[in-house]
């Protein structure tokens, strides 16, 4: 997955500071302007991804407080998400899960809506900035219980080398996946920020490796989300799937 190495500079001097410490702690070079179509801009006192060419187009940042995600988080329950079924809720169980490619945190987000506790981690450098930006916001402006559920973001990856995962992350029951997968070309257009994102970040071409990496990490089981099209991941058959409309949920008991 390419690393993006830059942030535009906001002109509002009084942004700054937070900007600074975003650059610092995942390895962003600020600059005053750049020529890349794709790139991180600071605007309206948040990070975000642009699309140059695309003007018009919304901006991409992590946001788990907006209009959208408030009531995406206040419909979710075990008995409509699968997503909760996969990796284990039940009753009063909610287990532990590191939500092993992060990305924009929107998995992550409804997995902490139904009372998982939740880690994340992100090898992107540029993505784990957006994600922590948007962790700050949630916790300047939401005091309620359900944000105590997120209990840690890092910077890394279970298949990289220089990421020592046993003596840095939390025990986990669950280990949870959603590589980047390639869209088939026939199917329906993705969502134009979608789109730019994953022009951004690249497909996870390496995804094979993680499997069983995670399997180590998890105490219960690892879930792999899958196109309802795509192969297993490393062509190993699951215990067990759970199939929504468009994605499959495959399921290794550890």
């Amino acid at each position: 997955m390419p690393q993006s190495n830059f942030i535009v500079a906001s002109a509002d001097s009084r942004q700054q500071p937070r900007l600074i410490e975003l650059a610092a702690a995942y390895q962003l070079q600020i600059v005053e302007q750049t020529e890349q179509d794709l790139h991180l801009l600071w605007c309206d006192n948040r990070l975000q991804l642009i699309q140059r060419s695309q003007p018009k187009q919304a901006g991409v940042f992590v946001d788990f407080i907006g209009a959208a995600a408030t009531y995406r988080r206040k419909q979710v329950s075990i008995k409509n998400e699968i997503i909760a079924r996969a990796v284990g809720c039940k009753n009063n169980e909610r287990p532990t899960v590191l939500d092993a490619t992060a990305g924009l945190g929107r998995d992550s987000l409804v997995l902490v809506s139904v009372g998982c506790n939740v880690v994340m981690l992100e090898r992107n450098n540029a993505v784990v900035a957006l994600l922590a930006d948007g962790l700050s916001r949630l916790k300047q402006t939401c005091q309620d219980t359900w944000t105590r559920h997120f209990i840690g973001l890092y910077h890394g990856s279970l298949i990289d080398d220089s990421f020592d995962w046993r003596n840095t992350l939390p025990k986990v029951d669950v280990v949870y996946l959603d590589p980047m997968y390639p869209h088939k070309k026939k199917s329906a257009a993705v969502k134009k920020e979608m789109k730019a994102f994953q022009g951004f970040v690249g497909a996870d071409e390496d995804s094979d490796k993680l499997l069983s990496v995670a399997k180590q990490v998890a105490q219960q089981r690892v879930v792999v989300k899958r196109p309802d099209y795509a192969d297993y991941l490393n062509q190993q058959k699951p215990d067990f799937s759970l199939e929504s409309k468009k994605h499959r949920f495959d399921v290794y008991l550890t």
